[in-house]
């Protein structure tokens, strides 16, 4: 028997791996997480709780930008929505705890509710046991990451989980850092909080993974339909708290350095591994960039692999559950004496950006990373507020790319509109069957919108037939 110990087998990428682990009749396995009450990151801080407090200001969203309506635009009972969150969120995590426990009960199956500390090299102490298995899967997630700013730890800054929870917020409010976390949860603060904010964010444009357009397309609907003044490419200096009680910022914003005020700030600059709790520190294993290489083993240890947000690959749910599997996977190839596989999927990323009215989704390739890796690829472009239904549906907003090989594979897509989110499995499809942009269905029943796709097919083909 090979004995596998998963670390962190709540969250998605370890209950992933300890799914197929426990399908193998050759594998002793133990499953480790002292989280109380469990239920993985995504249901209990992450991407389940955040879309369950963008829905209700989505929906105030719509009311106050529809000049169809009469009356006054509804407030967001924040109570009620928080309480509604926590109501799912606990319903949600139970169904991860019974699932980890019915894995449990299995033959050569056990789990241990215990912190797991490495004390040597696959040499685990868990509570008052010492074991040392064949192999480890790390799977310990991502914490919040608050950026080494002078004066950050003498003010009380508010991060994503602080939001998530909190029932009213101050009337203005400072923002450090717009990526995903960001682009979700300013715009809730200003339509659910009613907040003034101003963002500081020290990249040159937002949505960094997205074509130039989609960026700046983003950042103009946020300002003009949300209480929200955007800084790009600009840096904070030092933080403190004033005299009232608020906050101060010292930023660096084209050439200029100035202070800014506001009652509140909130720090949206992303997570980082969850490694010290482990003490990873005491094997071999030196984590930093390029420490996990592309089979999800540890480069300094063969029989350690490292999934999920542990990795810092792509801190994404549904790469955590694939490395999950294909780590797994690779430890039964190791076992049975085969080569290993890499796990090199295409790009697939989602952000509920716009409270959900807005959203990008972005499968496989752009124009540039076509051309970086060999294409000369034909891009198309469609407005959303060309395709009628947009219109119709009142939400005229944002663009679409497609990216097609000279052969007619379809290479990538962008979609910055209304139902992106929903059109990335589509084009997921599409993308990973390396399908032929002419020979796909012109077939959108109307008026949906999908019609979207369907006039990026149409121009890509004709301008493979010119």
């Amino acid at each position: 028997m090979t004995h596998v110990a998963v670390i962190g087998a709540y969250g998605s990428a370890g209950v992933a791996a300890a799914e197929r682990l426990a399908e193998d009749p050759e594998i002793d396995l133990t499953m480790i997480d002292d989280a109380d009450p469990g239920g993985g990151l995504c249901i209990l801080r992450g991407c389940m709780p955040s879309k369950e407090v963008l829905s209700a200001t989505e929906h105030r969203f719509a009311a106050r930008h529809d000049d169809r309506l009469v009356g006054d635009v509804p407030d967001v009972d924040i109570e009620a929505v928080v309480e509604r969150k926590n109501d799912h969120t606990a319903e949600w995590a139970s169904y991860r705890r019974d699932a980890v426990e019915e894995l449990a009960e299995r033959d050569d199956v056990e789990f241990l509710r215990e912190t797991a500390r490495f004390v040597d090299d696959r040499v685990l102490q868990v509570g008052d046991r010492t074991i040392e298995p064949d192999y480890v899967v790390v799977a310990t997630g991502s914490n919040v990451n608050v950026p080494p700013i002078p004066g950050i730890d003498d003010v009380p800054v508010q991060t994503s989980a602080d939001v998530l929870d909190a029932t009213d917020f101050a009337d203005t409010g400072l923002v450090i850092g717009m990526g995903v976390v960001g682009l979700e949860l300013v715009p809730y603060l200003s339509e659910a909080g009613g907040m003034d904010l101003t963002v500081v964010e020290m990249l040159p444009q937002l949505l960094g993974q997205a074509d130039e357009a989609f960026g700046e397309e983003l950042r103009t609907f946020y300002e003009d339909a949300f209480d929200i003044d955007v800084m790009l490419a600009a840096q904070t200096e030092a933080i403190e708290t004033t005299a009232t009680g608020g906050v101060r910022m010292t930023v660096t914003h084209e050439g200029e350095t100035r202070d800014l005020e506001a009652e509140e700030v909130f720090a949206f600059t992303g997570r980082k591994p969850a490694l010290e709790g482990v003490d990873i520190d005491e094997t071999s294993i030196e984590p930093g960039p390029g420490w996990v290489d592309d089979t999800l083993r540890a480069i300094d240890d063969e029989r350690v692999y490292v999934v999920g947000d542990a990795n810092g690959r792509q801190p994404v749910l549904h790469v955590a559950k694939e490395e999950g599997y294909h780590a797994a996977e690779n430890i039964q190839r190791d076992v049975a004496g085969d080569s290993l596989a890499e796990y090199d999927p295409i790009h697939h990323h989602v952000v509920f950006s716009g409270l959900g009215v807005l959203p990008f989704a972005r499968v496989g390739h752009t124009e540039e990373s076509a051309q970086e890796a060999g294409y000369d690829p034909i891009t198309v472009s469609q407005r959303a507020d060309h395709e009628g239904v947009f219109k119709a549906k009142n939400v005229p907003e944002g663009l679409a790319t497609l990216v097609v090989a000279r052969d007619g594979t379809v290479l990538g897509y962008q979609g910055l509109h209304y139902h992106a989110d929903a059109m990335a499995k589509t084009m997921q499809i599409v993308v990973e069957m390396e399908l032929d942009v002419r020979r796909l269905p012109d077939r959108a029943y109307h008026p949906t919108t999908p019609e979207i796709l369907d006039a990026m097919f149409r121009d890509a083909s004709a301008e493979l037939d010119r």
